[in-house]
């Protein structure tokens, strides 16, 4: 995976085991009815994973995931 490869940590969340999870999820990114997978840093969200993909092609992926 992209984030292990560049030594980012991460925490994956399963929100079909969680409910608390995927409506956290949904408050963060600001839709009710979200799917995953959805990006954030800590609280922050960040974007989607077409985003994500979009950043890594792009180069930006620090500037997307807010490590900058």
């Amino acid at each position: 995976m992209v984030l292990d490869s560049k030594k980012i940590q991460y925490e994956k969340i399963d929100i079909a085991a969680d409910e608390d999870a995927k409506q956290k999820m949904r408050d963060g990114m600001g839709d009710p009815k979200g799917l995953p997978p959805q990006l954030f840093n800590g609280d922050d969200y960040c974007g989607d994973f077409a985003k994500f993909d979009e950043a890594v092609e792009d180069e930006k992926l620090e500037e997307f995931l807010k490590l900058k």
